[in-house]
């Protein structure tokens, strides 16, 4: 199961990033800052994130990133580049109580995870980028704190938005987790006991009995 679950992230994690570039490349709203425009790509990371995990969302947003750019300009801007690996493993870690594999994704999960997401960018664009920015490739501060704070709230807006709209459609696609076994052995014994205790009562003791039968019937038992 580990091994085939780990292809599986494997062939997301490749699949993952080549829509990331996509996206990246081909859907995006310019925002007149230089070089930061709203990407539909960091919505698309989300989901995968939730979906497969920390490390593959770290790893997309790593590889697809740097292929982003290698592709459109030639070289890479390796300051978010690494922090497009790290949002991608924030996220996966905002969504490691979520189950939309199996359909659930509840208005608590909406919200915790937005919550978790807002403060990740906050950290990530808001703070580190720049700060790398100018560590790096010593940019002006004034420059890279506005790209930041205008990155910052694009990536809130659009993961909320359009990644929240991903993740219940995701959702609504898959099947929701079945019963334990047990829970629906419990449940067919207490079927086969009601049945055979109505067919005795109803055979020997019509008048008696059958009102106590039906009112037992009712009982809603919790397992």
């Amino acid at each position: 199961m580990k091994e085939k679950m780990s292809v599986k992230t494997i062939v997301a994690i490749g699949i993952g990033s080549a829509v990331f570039v996509i996206l990246g490349r081909f859907v995006v709203i310019p925002t007149g800052i230089p070089n930061t425009n709203l990407e539909t790509s960091y919505p698309f990371l989300a989901l995968m994130s939730v979906v497969f995990g920390p490390v593959a969302g770290g790893l997309i947003g790593l590889i697809g990133h740097t292929l982003k750019d290698f592709t459109t300009y030639g070289s890479a801007w390796w300051s978010w580049i690494i922090c497009s690996g790290i949002i991608g493993i924030i996220f996966g870690f905002a969504g490691r109580k979520m189950d939309l594999q199996h359909g659930e994704f509840t208005t608590n999960d909406m919200v915790r995870f937005n919550i978790f997401q807002a403060f990740g960018n906050i950290v990530v664009w808001g703070l580190i980028a720049p700060s790398l920015d100018i560590l790096i490739y010593s940019e002006p501060a004034s420059k890279v704190f506005t790209q930041g704070v205008f990155a910052t709230v694009s990536n809130i807006v659009a993961v909320g938005i359009i990644g929240t709209l991903l993740m219940k459609a995701y959702a609504s696609t898959r099947t929701k987790q079945a019963q334990p076994r047990g829970v629906r052995l419990l449940c067919l014994e207490r079927k086969i006991l009601l049945e055979t205790m109505d067919c005795y009562l109803n055979a020997n003791y019509p008048n008696q009995l059958n009102g106590a039968m039906s009112v037992f019937s009712e009982m809603n038992f919790r397992y």
